[in-house]
């Protein structure tokens, strides 16, 4: 494309993920960009994790300035340079700390200092770039004809040359506001400023979860630091029956934040594409997860702790989960967190890091880009088995929501209890919910609840949740899949499950949630061809191709292959 030629780019979204892409292409250095920036909401670069959409004063990050990738400047430098924005969550350059975790809404402002200082940066070099705040895209539409693209909103049709889909979160509305007492998501947390005076049923135990807990308890009672030191909550007046349970899946806590001293992006034991591509050329095109596992997470123990890597070396991927899992669910829940803080609080201190755990956040990572090319058969076994043992260990709990866990555990207010897979929530129509599941016992137990709060996190949304209708409508987008190595498997999994399967022929594809994208992120339409006009960085609807898909480091390596790919197509 003529250097001279502008190229007509539409962001769709302006939170974390879009701030990413617009930083690339402001440090590509090339002045050929017509950018437009299309966001719902009035704020650039928060979105809805770090904005009062997903967070009040109560909420922290569990990632501290030492581990986000570098935007324009450092969290402490921008500190310096706005001391009067930090001072109101009582953040100066003197207390300061690098490895602190902050909270959420000051990190949204930081965010959204870091948009303002590309779109400063993008003026002073020429590159076109329109604001399109408080708009919402209603649709978008492909002219494969002209290799183009319509962004249409309430009142108006724009047409581009590119498109970079960032939506973000999504949190769907069933029957919040229908059923009195049910929500379907404790965000925006200022719904949940309530005065209660009964149990409340929390529907999951991730972060997610305790930024409910946090919001609740501090609406029905008071933290207190003794003079002894001890962190105590009471309950107030008017909230004595107030209490919160959590139902969990495993029964289990996420783990407790530790001194993490790597960076994914900068981790260069890792394998690399090429490494990768050479193993799939001799694997019949599929990447093995028993591959990654050993070369990704494993090895790395050789030359970090070599004692630990002689005690791991012969687990399989399954006895590895089953070790780790057992000498968790073998100790209370509460228990386990009061003793995983003291040892996060030793990490901290000496700033040594717990690898084990660090090394499974770097795994997560490092298989979330080839995940796309696992076969059915360990796509399965990743989600049955290891990526249930990784959202509990990189959550990474920061150590104010822990002492507010363990002091509303300790005041007889939180507890939490085990449902196992087949539990349901029943809505009842005079209001709240029936949590049905069974007991350690096997017993069965219908249990009422006024409240109910579903916090689950951000659900993978399925090919039918797209949001732009027309592009399924025309099948610019298709359903993703992943292919069954083994025919015969294939057969066998799709007799007992025929919805969650795609038969070709004898060949056998495993429906996992989103669409199909390739290895730039471009969509692929139902005849199997990317898209060149289109790049998909909306986390919930690339799911499927992407387990572990949160975060900046996310943000970070998505934009650079999505860049990367744009500026090919200048240079062509």
């Amino acid at each position: 494309m003529p250097e001279t030629k502008k190229l007509r780019i539409a962001i769709i979204g302006g939170g974390p993920s879009a701030l990413f892409i617009y930083k690339r292409l402001v440090e590509s250095e090339k002045k050929n960009f017509d950018i437009h920036v299309f966001e719902r909401k009035n704020r650039l670069g928060a979105g809805m994790p770090y904005s009062e959409d997903g967070a009040c004063a109560e909420h922290i990050t569990n990632v501290s300035d030492n581990e986000i990738p570098t935007i324009v400047n450092t969290i402490e430098d921008w500190v310096k340079s706005e001391p009067a924005i930090a001072l109101n969550f009582k953040v100066t350059p003197a207390n300061f700390n690098e490895f602190k975790v902050l909270p959420r809404l000051l990190f949204g402002d930081y965010l959204s200092a870091q948009f303002q200082l590309l779109l400063e940066r993008a003026k002073q070099q020429l590159i076109d770039t329109t604001l399109h705040l408080s708009v919402k895209v209603k649709d978008l539409i492909h002219e494969k004809e002209r290799n183009k693209v319509w962004v249409i909103t309430e009142n108006r049709k724009l047409e581009f040359d590119l498109v970079v889909i960032s939506i973000g979160h999504s949190w769907p509305i069933k029957l919040e506001g229908k059923v009195p007492g049910i929500y379907d998501s404790p965000y925006p947390p200022c719904k949940l400023n309530l005065k209660l005076n009964h149990v409340v049923a929390i529907k999951g135990s991730s972060l997610t979860a305790i930024d409910a807990i946090r919001t609740l308890s501090r609406n029905n009672g008071y933290f207190e630091k003794k003079a002894n030191g001890k962190y105590t909550y009471k309950l107030d007046v008017g909230s004595e029956q107030f209490k919160l349970t959590m139902h969990s899946r495993s029964g289990l806590l996420p783990a407790v934040r530790f001194h993490l001293e790597d960076s994914h992006l900068r981790n260069d034991a890792l394998l690399t594409k090429q490494e990768i591509d050479e193993h799939r050329k001799k694997n019949d095109g599929f990447v093995s997860l028993d591959f990654i596992f050993e070369q990704d997470f494993k090895n790395l123990f050789i030359e970090k702790q070599p004692e630990f890597y002689q005690a791991i070396k012969d687990l399989s991927m399954e006895e590895f989960v089953d070790y780790v899992m057992d000498l968790r669910e073998k100790v209370d829940a509460f228990t386990l967190l009061k003793a995983e803080f003291v040892e996060a609080e030793k990490s901290i201190e000496s700033k040594e890091s717990i690898y084990w755990k660090e090394l499974l956040g770097v795994l997560s990572f490092a298989m979330n880009q080839p995940a796309k090319h696992f076969s059915a058969e360990d796509m399965l076994r990743l989600k049955k088995t290891l990526m249930p043992l990784i959202s509990l260990v990189i959550a990474y709990v920061p150590q104010s929501s822990c002492e507010d866990l363990m002091a509303l555990h300790d005041a007889g207010v939180l507890n939490i209890v085990s449902v196992g897979d087949d539990s349901e929530v029943i809505p009842q129509e005079d209001g709240g919910v029936i949590y049905q599941y069974k007991d350690e016992n096997g017993k069965t137990l219908d249990v009422k609840y006024e409240t109910f709060i579903d916090c689950v996190g951000q659900v993978a949304l399925s090919y039918e949740d797209f949001p732009f209708k027309s592009f399924s409508e025309n099948k610019t987008v298709s359903q993703a899949t992943i292919e069954f190595q083994s025919p015969a498997e294939g057969l066998k999994y799709f007799d007992k499950n025929p919805d969650k399967v795609i038969r070709i022929n004898n060949d056998y594809y495993l429906k996992v949630s989103g669409i199909k994208i390739n290895d730039n992120f471009q969509i692929i339409d139902e005849e199997g061809k990317s898209n060149n006009e289109v790049y998909m960085m909306a986390v919930p609807y690339i799911s499927g191709y992407n387990p572990d898909y949160s975060g900046l480091d996310f943000c970070e390596s998505a934009s650079q292959k999505i860049v990367d790919c744009i500026l090919k197509r200048i240079a062509q």
